[in-house]
């Protein structure tokens, strides 16, 4: 077969040079078949925003308790995503995403049998640990798959996955609130054990991920790997050799196992490094993986997510079936922008879709607080404040979908270097996931002291402070294989400070001129 292949090379005259394919389907496969763990969360986060309307009637609790059965679930999840972070350091990316399927499927069996208030508050313990780790592993596991030219759209995955999840959660809402008042919002958070369970037993089918099995020194293995999930054999050969320099292996060195040096092993003194003996590379990255995730929280999405039905009855919508199908709309936008999204990562980059996004978010809240207020100081329905804030609602979603939502992850889970990087995607997960449920667990009370619109002008404040950071502090990763990334760091800050003071320096000048 080679020399027939040969044969033909050598009677073509004039060789047609080959297009680099862009996509690897076995790369493809392996990163939807990862991020898909992440309908976990989304799903959850849509039906309990219509769950808990009939979870306050039938279990006759509080809004507070409502708050706080809603947000708990994000203070959970930081616990699996420390644990997570370690576990997949020690048994791998692929186990540590089996293992976050089967605890999030013994959380949603507790929440569905639930008898009361305590018991589902125990079975909302045990999914946001399940939740923690999906959250954690899925953007890591898919980066470290990722070729570089698609690595963007395929990191994006876990946020399409996620809207996706959130929009089933608001048709299951629909559904479900036909059945009676005990049983249909049993059937909402129960439900969600069957997907948990095909998810544990498909993702056996994937391969380990090639930098894990490196940072193990297990090189055969992590070889094999590549060579399947990359475009070219080139790029799986070049890929292998900046993992090895990243790791510290030889690149003479060719054994199928290796012993790395001590201070290697992946997980040793990644606290140390993160937290006290860093770079000023390492110091930027991690600054701007918790501030990415803190904005992404912070400007509110899970507030507007999660009591949508409370924000469209506040803007006038009163019957409880059409309050759960305005919600289905803004699952329908979050989804449609979130693909739009995935194609748009690898050709206009990260900087500039998330700076784009940014700015609809500030321009949506601004606008929704204002028709919010006017709707609460009138004693008689205005239509078009109706209409804007109901289209407010819409943009947000559909903006923070196209740049803020999938560029958080995509971005946290690439710029880390690879002996920091999942402990490193560990911190953002907290951080991202403690930020949502102090947002969460406050909403009503927050809406209550300085109502809605006011806590939507609050949210709009915070935006801007997001536009500002990450115009300052992040740098472009587009096109950059995952070992060049942490070289724009620290660099990207002297950048910006030498233009800042040479700025300056050519602005003194000219007022010295003119003073002459």
């Amino acid at each position: 077969m080679a020399e027939n292949e040969a044969d033909v090379g050598e009677t073509r005259k004039d060789p047609v040079p080959q297009k680099k394919p862009k996509w690897n389907s076995f790369a493809l496969a392996c990163a939807i078949l990862a991020s898909m763990t992440s309908i976990l969360l989304g799903y959850d986060i849509g039906v309990m925003s219509g769950a808990t309307i009939y979870i306050k009637e039938d279990l006759k609790v509080s809004d507070v308790k409502i708050e706080i059965l809603s947000g708990i679930i994000n203070l959970y999840s930081p616990i699996g995503s420390f644990i997570a972070g370690r576990t997949s350091d020690w048994i791998g990316r692929r186990y540590t995403i089996v293992l976050a399927c089967v605890i999030f499927f013994l959380g949603a069996i507790l929440m569905g049998y639930s008898p009361n208030y305590a018991f589902l508050m125990i079975g909302r313990f045990v999914a946001g640990i399940g939740i923690g780790f999906a959250f954690l592993i899925a953007p890591v596991y898919t980066s470290e798959i990722s070729p570089t030219s698609s690595r963007g759209f395929l990191t994006s995955l876990p946020e399409v996955f996620l809207n996706g999840g959130i929009l089933i959660g608001y048709i299951s809402n629909y559904g479900f609130s036909k059945l009676p008042l005990h049983l249909g919002w049993r059937l909402m958070l129960g439900i969600s054990a069957i997907p948990s369970l095909f998810l544990a037993i498909a993702v056996l089918a994937m391969p380990e991920s090639p930098r894990w099995l490196v940072a193990k020194g297990r090189l055969g293995e992590a070889t094999q790997v590549l060579y399947k999930i990359s475009l070219s054999k080139q790029e799986a050969q070049q890929r292998l050799a900046d993992i090895k320099e990243t790791a510290g292996i030889p690149q003479n060195d060719n054994h199928d196992v290796v012993s790395l040096p001590n201070h290697k092993k992946q997980g040793e003194g990644v606290w140390q490094e993160l937290f006290l003996y860093h770079t000023p590379a390492v110091r930027h990255i991690f600054i701007a993986s918790l501030g990415i995730h803190f904005f992404a929280q912070a400007t509110g999405i899970d507030a507007v997510v999660l009591y949508s039905p409370r924000i469209f009855e506040k803007a006038g919508i009163k019957s409880n079936r059409n309050k759960l199908l305005a919600t289905v709309a803004v699952g329908f936008v979050k989804t449609s922008s979130i693909l739009v999204a995935t194609f748009l990562l690898d050709r206009v980059g990260r900087r500039v879709l998330l700076l784009t996004s940014v700015s609809g978010l500030i321009l949506s809240l601004v606008t929704l607080a204002v028709s919010l207020t006017i709707i609460d100081h009138s004693d008689t329905t205005i239509k078009w404040a109706i209409g804007l804030s109901i289209a407010a609602v819409l943009s947000y979603a559909g903006t923070f979908s196209i740049g803020s939502g999938p560029i958080t992850w995509v971005y946290s889970s690439e710029i880390f270097p690879l002996r920091l990087r999942a402990q490193g995607v560990a911190v953002g997960a907290v951080v991202n996931r403690v930020t949502s449920g102090v947002i969460t667990m406050t909403f009503l009370s927050l809406s209550n002291a300085i109502t809605i619109g006011g806590a939507f002008f609050l949210f709009a404040g915070i935006a801007v402070t997001a536009w500002i950071f990450h115009y300052t502090m992040l740098p472009e990763t587009r096109g950059k294989t995952l070992e060049e990334i942490e070289g724009s760091f620290g660099n990207f800050c002297r950048k910006n400070n030498n233009s800042a003071t040479a700025k300056g320096v050519n602005n003194q000048i000219q007022l010295e001129l003119s003073d002459q």
